[in-house]
């Protein structure tokens, strides 16, 4: 179908386009609410980049399960469900990482550390150090660009050649695998030597 008459069509029709394999109806739903959905998304996280990740998401994610969608109402309240129930785990998230963060506050401040503590922080940090040489040789150099040469994620991103999404998500893998190595050690010890260390 040409450009034209497809331009004409409803949300549902270019959906059921896309689905048949027209890659430009996909297109134009995407230029047809990228704009909205990012300001329907800024306005309940107050952030850019995490407003711009959700719409993206969004639609990477229907164009690759666009076959498996069924719609239950209009497309638009398919997508902008779609935006809130990301926003709301987003939302989620945050507060469980800052009560987290708020715990090991508290742990950190139980008064001064006695020589068996930083004994046992100072193997502990060593153990962090040998699980980080043996990351992925990408990964591991993202996360040390970012956590020891202290560069932001757009500046290793320059450095590097790749996008900043790329360089954010490799350091979270690199946090996850860490902490996987080392849940046999004392998980007390273990928040706090990684939260000294490296998370920021």
């Amino acid at each position: 179908m040409l450009p034209q008459k497809l331009s004409g069509l409803s949300d549902e029709a270019l959906l059921q386009e896309f689905q048949a394999g027209n890659i430009q109806a996909f297109e134009l739903l995407y230029n047809r609410y990228k704009g909205l959905l990012y300001v329907h998304a800024y306005k309940m996280l107050r952030d850019e980049d995490e407003a711009k990740d959700v719409v993206q998401e969004l639609f990477a994610k229907l164009y690759t399960r666009a076959g498996t969608i069924c719609l239950k109402t209009t497309f638009s309240a398919y997508l902008y469900a779609s935006v809130r129930n990301r926003i709301l785990d987003i939302i989620a998230h945050t507060r469980i990482k800052t009560a987290y963060l708020a715990s090991l506050g508290e742990f950190l401040d139980q008064g001064t550390p006695t020589t068996d503590q930083l004994m046992r922080e100072k193997e502990l940090a060593f153990q962090i150090e040998k699980e980080v040489s043996l990351l992925p040789e990408k990964m591991r150099l993202i996360f040390e660009m970012s956590r020891k040469s202290s560069l932001s994620h757009k500046e290793i991103a320059a450095r590097l050649d790749i996008s900043d999404k790329t360089v954010k998500k490799q350091i979270n893998n690199a946090i996850k695998l860490i902490k996987v190595k080392l849940h046999l050690l004392d998980i007390a010890f273990v928040a706090g030597a990684l939260f000294r260390l490296y998370i920021k």
